[in-house]
């Protein structure tokens, strides 16, 4: 992944990275507006490569409850998904929509109180039925996953080559020492320098970045077919979390395998993604090619999203979704966005419409409105004349 060049700053006496300078301060509550040379390119997803034809993992309708004394958290209701060798399908969404708890029940970490339907496929094999020695043998092996927090992901009490072989040897019958020199080509592979010496230092001896990419290479030293990454940027700085991405992009070629990028960044998903699934309070809300979903949103709430982003150059105030996710254990009739949707009308608070098609056979989202979101030159335009209605 190219890292864009930093725009020079505004010649104007008082500009800055932010934005040209200004004679008069902004209104308190100026709506956020777009300035002039504030747009950028179309993101484009031929640096990941062709997808494969292959089939690797096939979700379908999965629902994941948990039942609690208030009554049953409804986190995963009927996520759809296939992935092919060789393609990256990120998972957006606000906190609480079900990204993570979905991935985990692919994972078969789920607490066994979590109730379970549905059908998670991988190359031909029904993976809810598979017995605890079976899911085992997969995990870590075939599907791996690197973990949302680097800084505690690890145990703090053992080495990193200890903990790298250990994954190895859960899987394989081999002698402890060529573990480890796996375990250093794993390192050298994601760029941790002095590999060797590495393999004896602890956890608290790497910094946030070197503690990712010795999670990606704990993750991959057994080839597996598919990698679930969740949030591998979290609490990174730019300048590390481009280097983290772009080595993801090299593991997944070096190893043919597919990837899911669970992430809460949009500009993330932009450059890394081939296909992109939004979900809102539990359920996909939409699905399509990255481009097609970004720069023609059919979901009010990917447009909300979206329009949110702050530009380069941009002032005033942004422009975000007004209220908050619903209750997973009480959740409204009707669409759950529509009490934060400013294109909401009678049949959206009365019926929770489907993911079907829209425009296009492969982009699919779950709205009654889709067409005026088509309609309109900017989808994010709904939002902004809401917040010039609060103002």
């Amino acid at each position: 992944m190219t890292i864009p060049p930093i725009t020079p700053p505004n010649e104007t006496p008082g500009g800055s990275l932010y934005g040209p300078a200004r004679n008069e301060a902004p209104e308190l509550y100026e709506v956020y507006e777009p300035s002039i040379g504030a747009e950028v390119e179309t993101p484009t997803a031929e640096h990941l490569g062709a997808v494969g034809a292959t089939e690797v993992l096939k979700v379908e309708n999965l629902t994941v409850g948990f039942p609690t004394d208030d009554g049953l958290v409804r986190a995963v209701r009927g996520v759809s998904y296939t992935l092919h060798e060789r393609e990256v399908l990120g998972i957006v969404g606000e906190s609480g929509s079900g990204k993570s708890v979905s991935s985990m029940a692919v994972m078969g970490l789920l607490p066994k109180s979590a109730r379970i339907t549905g059908s998670i496929t991988f190359r031909g094999q029904d993976v809810l039925s598979m017995s605890k020695a079976h899911q085992r043998s997969l995990r870590g092996r075939k599907i791996a996953m690197i973990f949302q927090d680097p800084m505690t992901a690890m145990n703090p009490v053992y080495s990193i080559g200890a903990q790298l072989a250990e994954a190895v040897l859960s899987h394989e019958m081999m002698p402890k020492k060529a573990a480890l020199a796996r375990a250093e080509e794993m390192l050298a592979l994601v760029g941790i320098p002095q590999p060797k010496e590495r393999l004896n230092s602890y956890p608290h001896e790497f910094s946030g970045g070197m503690r990712q990419r010795a999670m990606i290479a704990m993750a991959v030293i057994n080839n597996p077919d598919v990698i679930i990454a969740d949030e591998p940027t979290t609490a990174l700085d730019v300048t590390v979390q481009a280097q983290i991405l772009e080595k993801l992009i090299e593991v997944k070629d070096a190893f043919n395998a597919a990837i899911i990028l669970i992430t809460h960044d949009l500009g993330v998903v932009a450059g890394m993604t081939h296909r992109t699934l939004v979900m809102y309070a539990g359920r996909p809300v939409e699905l399509g090619a990255t481009d097609t979903v970004f720069y023609h949103p059919r979901m009010p709430y990917t447009a909300g999203l979206l329009g949110s982003i702050p530009k380069a150059g941009d002032v005033g105030r942004l422009r975000p979704i007004t209220g908050a996710p619903p209750s997973l254990i009480n959740l409204p009739t009707g669409c759950p966005f529509s009490p934060r949707c400013p294109l909401a009308t009678d049949v959206c608070r009365e019926t929770e419409p489907g993911l079907a098609p829209t425009d296009a056979e492969d982009h699919l989202a779950a709205c009654h409105h889709w067409d005026q979101l088509a309609a309109a030159p900017d989808a994010t335009a709904f939002f902004r004349a809401e917040s010039e209605a609060r103002r």
